[in-house]
């Protein structure tokens, strides 16, 4: 919380938010909520920031899946013996389309795994960025605001309740990759 007032905190939030919705599984609600925890009067700002950071990386994970997937990512699926869960997501978006983009937008989901799915079974780009645009605004928005407006209440009972919390977000980010795994 005391990053709410670094200099370069927004900096760092929006960069987080670039990396995990196209690379690396790190969510950008820990930061942000820290950091509206520290500064709730910048709540919705720092959601604007996330959105921004996450829709660029949204646009980034397209890209690696549209041009890079046999060079890249079905290495790193094969290494990983994910190619029956790549081809169950596959699935999904022939069946579901945007859907599969909105829930996971708003969700544990790991957000990279659908950006990159999303363009390496060449979904339509202007579809594909409007429901990535709406879900994860829909989510951090709503975070934002939460923290905006809870304040000083939720700031007391996140700093009484801290193990906890992170824990429980540890837990649904698992969740999320083995929510990912085993849907079949």
């Amino acid at each position: 919380m005391a990053w709410a007032d670094h200099p370069h905190a927004q900096i760092a939030l929006f960069s987080i938010a670039v990396i995990e919705a196209s690379v690396f599984p790190i969510p950008p609600d820990v930061l942000l909520i820290a950091l509206a925890l520290g500064r709730p009067d910048l709540g919705l700002r720092f959601a604007a920031i996330t959105t921004a950071g996450s829709t660029v990386g949204a646009v980034l994970g397209f890209c690696i899946g549209m041009f890079l997937f046999a060079g890249v990512a079905e290495p790193v699926l094969r290494f990983y013996g994910a190619m029956e869960q790549f081809a169950h997501v596959q699935g999904l978006f022939l069946e579901y389309g945007i859907g599969v983009v909105l829930i996971a937008g708003f969700s544990p989901i790991p957000f990279k795994v659908i950006t990159i799915a999303a363009g390496a079974f060449h979904m339509p780009f202007v579809e594909f960025l409007a429901a990535a645009i709406i879900s994860r605004a829909a989510r951090f928005y709503m975070e934002g605001a939460l923290l905006r407006w809870g304040g000083k209440q939720l700031r007391a009972m996140v700093e009484k309740h801290f193990e906890l919390i992170t824990i429980a977000v540890t837990l649904l980010v698992i969740a999320g990759f083995i929510g990912l795994w085993l849907w079949k």
